[in-house]
């Protein structure tokens, strides 16, 4: 894995509102000159979802959609065919509005377990309930990143492929909070070690520079440090200062912050200098030089901007420019 690669000072989560392909690529790749991204669009329906998306990139693997969500089968049908048609959209805009650039352009997909916590086995319950499934499953996934990220290069020579894991079921997963089929149970904490050896393997498909997002409390800091992400993208809001030892660590590693603070649904916004108020004030309780922040920070929305309007999407992409340019130029 090459971490010689210098994120941007601002980019995207990775959703944005509406269903025109082209218009997010135009709107994601205009927004963040240093860093694009690769748009997802929920809103075009199943398919397009981040489980749905996800699945339509697994190897030997194939998933359909049931009444309960995203169960695993044995043939590609029309739900897998209609994940990868609306990627390959979204791959055709990416390379119409991305020609000719040059640098850290990320993508996004659901890490392992996420995954395995959503998707069904043919008995209905989570792939997470069964060792064996798990670990088919993440081989699975790691092998078609690969192959998604060799078409995101070739379509985008210039690019140096960012991977983004999204594991916001990461800490269930981690503490045995997932229901099983029923509700009426919960699935077995998964130990950590399994946990950090899996998140590697996949995190290892990426040649390039790797991070992790959760939108959700009770980020594994550490853990997903070992496991080898060279950042850590996450809500800002929902840190507390039991955080600050494993974020103080994470700095002083050389782990790249991704500080989700542009609120991610519509509202007032901040000016760009309180928009990093917080991450200031962060700084100075743990002790790190101000000179670290543009180096080691890089400023998004909370969370993806699905649930956005288009006019407030493009507002707060445009925030996070501004704001991570307050931090650069006046860091204390």
């Amino acid at each position: 894995m090459n971490d010689d690669i210098r994120p941007g000072p601002a980019t995207g989560v990775g959703s944005l509102p509406g269903s025109d392909a082209r218009e997010a690529a135009r709107t994601a790749i205009g927004a963040f000159e240093d860093f694009p991204f690769l748009p997802e669009l929920p809103a075009r329906g199943p398919g397009a979802d981040m489980i749905g998306r996800s699945a339509g990139l697994l190897v030997e693997l194939y998933a359909r959609l049931e009444p309960s969500g995203w169960r695993l089968g044995d043939h590609p049908g029309r739900d897998t065919r209609r994940a990868r048609s609306w990627l390959g959209e979204d791959l055709d805009a990416l390379e119409e509005f991305g020609r000719g650039y040059r640098g850290p352009l990320k993508v996004q997909a659901v890490g392992p377990w996420t995954l395995a916590a959503s998707l069904e086995l043919r008995n209905g319950e989570a792939v997470l309930s069964d060792a064996g499934a798990r670990r088919d499953l993440a081989a699975s996934l790691a092998e078609g990143l690969r192959l998604h990220l060799d078409e995101v290069g070739s379509r985008v020579p210039g690019a140096q492929v960012v991977l983004q894991l999204d594991e916001p079921s990461l800490a269930p997963v981690l503490r045995g909070r997932v229901r099983t089929a029923s509700g009426y149970r919960t699935h077995r904490a998964v130990d950590r070690q399994e946990a950090e050896a899996v998140l590697r393997d996949v995190l290892g498909a990426c040649e390039g520079t790797t991070l992790v997002h959760s939108c959700a409390p009770e980020v594994p800091f550490g853990l997903l440090r070992r496991a080898g992400a060279a950042g850590i993208s996450f809500d800002f809001s929902l840190l507390t200062e039991r955080d600050d030892e494993a974020i103080g660590e994470a700095v002083e590693g050389g782990t790249r912050l991704y500080a989700g603070v542009v609120p991610a649904t519509d509202g007032p916004l901040s000016d760009p200098a309180g928009s990093v108020m917080g991450v200031r004030t962060l700084w100075r309780r743990l002790g790190l030089s101000p000179g670290l922040l543009s180096e080691a920070v890089t400023i998004t929305p909370a969370c993806g901007l699905a649930g956005a309007s288009p006019e407030y999407a493009r507002r707060a992409l445009a925030r996070c420019v501004r704001a991570a340019r307050s931090l650069a130029d006046d860091p204390e």
